[in-house]
């Protein structure tokens, strides 16, 4: 019976000291995972901006979804435009004299393919809704609008992917604890996006740290 207490005790030893390594280690693994997935998916946030940005350029709205953002990167052109000042002389019939007038001129220089412009060689593009390392497959949200902002018609976009879809294999506590996240250093709430629908706005919601990673 003594022998079979140690033996218990000795399991339960092991049990408490693999507890609390996992306890230490766990948000560090965490941690690693989160940072290398979330830097894939906020470069194919950013590709999705430059896109809707390069839409908004050309057309004057942002694409509401991503069969035509696709199609208009493929077919859309930039205009390329010199500005330069002139003047010339005007008869003043109130005083009666030639007086300089100054202007401005716009020469359309040509034009330049927006594919090649933002993508180069690269056909990336054509999956932008696929999100990096989804775990079920999931999708970006693509959503355009108008919204008035001080009497002003302005277009917005909003790009955004859940959490829980990058990272749901993860440790159930410490996804609850990463969704809840409201910090400058970190992505605040239980997405990832870009853009707003409800305010003026192109940024992402997350920290300085990945647009110094690279892509």
């Amino acid at each position: 019976m003594k022998t079979g207490i140690q033996i218990l005790l000795w399991i339960l030893c092991g049990v408490l000291a693999y507890a609390i390594y996992n306890s230490i280690t766990g948000p560090i693994r965490f941690q690693k995972v989160k940072e290398e997935r979330f830097t894939k998916v906020i470069a194919k946030l950013k590709d999705i901006k430059s896109a809707q940005e390069a839409h908004k350029s050309v057309t004057g709205k942002y694409a509401n979804d991503f069969k035509s953002l696709i199609s208009f990167i493929d077919t859309g052109n930039y205009t390329i435009t010199q500005q330069r000042d002139t003047s010339f002389m005007v008869f003043d019939k109130v005083y009666k004299i030639d007086l300089q007038k100054d202007s401005t001129l716009i020469d359309t220089l040509g034009t330049v393919s927006v594919r090649d412009s933002l993508f180069k060689k690269d056909d990336r593009y054509k999956s932008l809704m696929n999100v990096p390392g989804a775990l079920n497959g999931e999708k970006f949200t693509l959503k355009a609008d108008v919204i008035d902002k001080g009497g002003y018609k302005v277009p917005v976009f909003e790009a955004s992917v859940p959490k829980k879809a990058i990272l749901g294999d993860q440790p159930a506590d410490l996804l609850s604890r990463e969704n809840a996240q409201s910090s400058v250093e970190e992505v605040d709430g239980p997405t990832i996006k870009v853009g707003s629908l409800s305010q003026v706005s192109t940024s992402g919601n997350w920290p300085p740290i990945y647009d110094r990673k690279k892509n």
